[in-house]
């Protein structure tokens, strides 16, 4: 499990990290097992983990009055998933976080992680990386959200998370698009059919 924490941060900062160094972040991480449908996260606890997922699926969302849920995010291998807002100012998240499939997470807690970027060069310039990219992805997601169609949304991600499409069921697929269900099938269907008399 720790190797593949070890290969992401070494793409992470294009170096490599010694095997002392390492060592820190062993020391930091703790491996933690997620059933599938078994929660990381509940609606109005403070979220304990940064979380590095080795194996397996996850989903961020939340839940309205009417019951209905709203995801905000995946994760997949190599991924990183938490209410980062609740993760560093210890206060009650608005998420869930779940399991969509049997889960192997690397789990650290804040104190770990602040003193783990105080120690480590390496893992801090990989967080100050991974920050960045958050940023980008974050805004590239609410401009999707603001201004793409729904066939553009689905689009987007298609071209962009591949995975997702293969993996993830289609009422959930619609739920981090915005859309019905019935909507993302109609679209679906016609993609496929573009895809087939473009040949």
């Amino acid at each position: 499990m720790y190797e593949q924490l070890r290969a992401y941060i070494n793409n992470g900062t294009s170096s490599i990290i010694s095997d002392e160094e390492f060592k820190l972040v062993e020391q930091a991480f703790t491996p933690k097992i997620i059933k599938k449908k078994q929660f990381l996260l509940h609606e109005g606890m403070v979220c304990k983990y940064m979380s590095f997922i080795v194996k397996g699926t996850m989903r961020q969302y939340t839940i309205d009055q009417k019951g209905n849920e709203h995801i905000v995010r995946f994760g997949i291998e190599n991924w990183w998933i938490s209410d980062r807002d609740s993760f560093i100012n210890l206060t009650p998240t608005k998420y869930c976080i779940d399991a969509l499939e049997d889960t192997e997470l690397l789990v650290t807690t804040n104190e770990k992680l602040i003193n783990l970027r105080a120690t480590s060069v390496h893992f801090n310039k990989m967080c100050q990386n991974l920050d960045e990219k958050h940023f980008s992805a974050s805004q590239e997601r609410i401009q999707a959200m603001i201004s793409y169609t729904a066939e553009e949304r689905f689009l987007h991600l298609m071209n962009t998370y591949p995975v997702f499409i293969q993996r993830i069921p289609q009422a959930m697929l619609a739920s981090y698009l915005g859309i019905t269900p019935e909507t993302l099938s109609r679209i679906r269907k016609q993609v496929t059919l573009q895809n087939k008399s473009s040949r």
